[in-house]
């Protein structure tokens, strides 16, 4: 009989099932060799899966964490971060504080008592950029303005003119797959101030098999120092306006940010492979 693996799905930065993005959770003794990690991932079909195991200790991290997509490895994943910590502490495998080894570095994670996970991220470095000639087109509207996102992230932040605007947006996925490393991330100022956020966005990452990723947190570690330089604050809170929708708080910490949400087991099962 095939070796059985628990595999949970987690739905993060929502307090309710059938929202905020959903991703698998795999808590491994090891981390098997890349072909099964991304074959498990295009099963999952999520977009993406979280595959963790402890390391020994006295390092300077808990807990080794990998994200694959269906389609590729990722250097940072927010929403299943988040997903890895709660099912951590809703198993009791883990409390309060975690350390993750990733490829950005030691994230850290804290589980609080009323069910949220903060997360302290690397901030994406921001630098203004011109939108290369085809890319509007694709995605369906005209940019106030274009930041590349960095190394980590490898996307185009597109400001656009307001909130209906990233609302309405029907991309050309195959032609946005062109213009940037993994993807763009379209924002605006929130339209209603009373609303409980402070900036919308939609997040499209066709070139790493995700056409709309439903609530992005790892975006949002640019979306916080775009926002919080124009409205002056450092904590905020962002509307990801996807079809499932999510809230993501945000604080700016000079080179660090820190995400909050929250997040609810949906699925747990055995994976046979």
């Amino acid at each position: 009989m095939p070796t059985s693996h628990r595999i949970r799905i987690v739905d993060a930065f929502t307090e309710r099932p059938f929202s905020g993005n959903p991703a698998g959770v795999l808590l491994l003794d090891a981390f098997p060799d890349d072909a099964w990690l991304q074959n498990v991932a295009a099963e999952v079909n999520h977009a993406e899966t979280a595959f963790a195991h402890r390391l020994p200790a006295g390092g300077e991290a808990d807990w080794a964490l990998r994200w694959f997509t269906p389609a590729t490895e990722v250097d940072l994943c927010g929403h299943a971060t988040l997903a890895t910590a709660h099912v951590l502490r809703t198993t009791g495998t883990a409390e309060g504080s975690v350390r993750f080894a990733t490829r950005s570095g030691v994230l850290t994670t804290t589980a609080h008592a009323d069910g949220t996970v903060t997360m302290d991220f690397p901030t994406a470095p921001l630098t203004p950029a011109e939108m290369p000639g085809g890319a509007a087109e694709a995605l369906g509207a005209e940019a106030v303005a274009a930041y590349d996102t960095g190394a980590h992230l490898g996307d185009l932040l597109v400001e656009l003119a307001d909130e209906k605007t990233v609302r309405a947006l029907t991309p050309d996925h195959k032609a946005l797959a062109r213009y940037s490393r993994r993807g763009i991330i379209a924002t605006a100022h929130a339209e209603d101030p009373a609303g409980g956020y402070d900036f919308v966005s939609r997040c499209f990452f066709p070139r790493v098999g995700i056409d709309e990723d439903p609530v992005t947190g790892s975006a949002h570690t640019a979306l916080a120092p775009f926002w919080s330089q124009r409205l002056g604050r450092a904590e905020l809170t962002g509307l990801q306006a996807s079809a499932r929708s999510g809230l993501v708080r945000t604080e700016l910490r000079g080179d660090r940010t820190i995400l909050t949400g929250h997040a609810v087991t949906v699925i747990e099962g055995d994976l046979y492979a």
